[in-house]
């Protein structure tokens, strides 16, 4: 059976371990021109589904590593008395900078004693030899997580939304980063223009099939965020957009397919109130959770 993140986290650290979303100042590659496309285009744009903020509205502002970790804690502590943390690097793109300053913050992050895991999200087309090396040394120290925003396995899916590289590159990633002992979390959207059921699960299939086999998994609905291109793309030509209850039989379906111990990290997404235009059923927070832990509590 498939694994909630926090019990797994309970089971190695007696207690619950709370995330931090930090802010390493990083961009991404294709967001400043680097990727370019077969037919010459240069990506500028990001991801289409990408917000300005690279997806990470909810991380610290970017400023010294200890002052955001400070903030950050505090935020949490005045809801609960937490005292063990993963320090998340979510936005943009986490191995994408001057490698001696990543080295530098990360070595920083991972030394503190009230950080228990270092996790970054990142690109598997970010992954070269010098930031595969600098993983080696942080996780001779503490686990290190890395996620990867796959998203889809349909190569027609991934050029539209432009996400910039091919699925061979995301397998050598994999394959270098769990040669390395690394914990590999990949994120998969459902509802992604033009995508049927079947198409969303064969990405499923194809990640239940990995060896060696997929140590996590954030398993998100597609949101239509405000000011985004796909937001453009939805105004000018609206397509399907999924059901709570849509939405919720792929993640029962999904969780038949996973293997055994698969830690499940997310079966929704989060996006900023301010921002989000679809799907609205997801601003009820309680509800989503109630309908999804309904459906699919068996399979934990």
């Amino acid at each position: 059976m498939a694994i909630r993140l926090s019990e797994y986290l309970k089971s190695i650290y007696g207690e619950k371990v709370y995330r931090l979303s930090l802010s390493s100042g990083c961009t991404c590659p294709n967001r400043d021109g680097s990727i370019i496309l077969s037919d010459g285009t240069r990506l500028t744009g990001g991801c289409t589904f990408c917000s300005e903020g690279g997806s990470g509205e909810f991380a610290a502002k970017v400023a010294p590593i200890s002052q955001q970790i400070e903030v950050a804690k505090k935020r949490i502590r005045n809801k609960t008395d937490a005292g063990k943390f993963i320090a998340y690097f979510q936005s943009y793109t986490n191995t994408y900078g001057d490698i001696s300053g990543l080295k530098e913050l990360y070595m920083d992050t991972i030394k503190r004693d009230d950080i228990e895991i270092l996790s970054i999200g990142t690109r598997p087309d970010c992954l070269g030899p010098e930031v595969l090396e600098m993983l080696k040394d942080l996780r001779q120290i503490k686990p290190v997580w890395i996620e990867l925003g796959l998203q889809t396995i349909k190569e027609e899916s991934a050029e539209h939304f432009h996400r910039g590289y091919k699925l061979e590159v995301f397998e050598e990633a994999y394959q270098n980063l769990k040669e390395l002992d690394i914990e590999v979390i990949v994120h998969v959207i459902f509802g992604l223009p033009g995508e049927t059921k079947e198409d969303m699960l064969d990405t499923v299939r194809y990640l239940s099939a990995l060896n060696p086999p997929l140590d996590g998994i954030k398993l998100q609905n597609l949101q239509i965020l405000r000011d985004t291109q796909m937001y453009e793309e939805y105004k000018k030509t609206p397509f399907h957009i999924l059901t709570l209850d849509e939405h919720t039989d792929l993640l029962e379906e999904s969780l038949k397919l996973l293997p055994d111990k698969t830690v499940i990290h997310r079966m929704t997404g989060d996006g900023p109130r301010a921002l989000l235009i679809e799907p609205l059923w997801s601003l009820d927070k309680k509800h989503v959770l109630n309908t999804i832990n309904k459906k699919v509590n068996k399979y934990f």
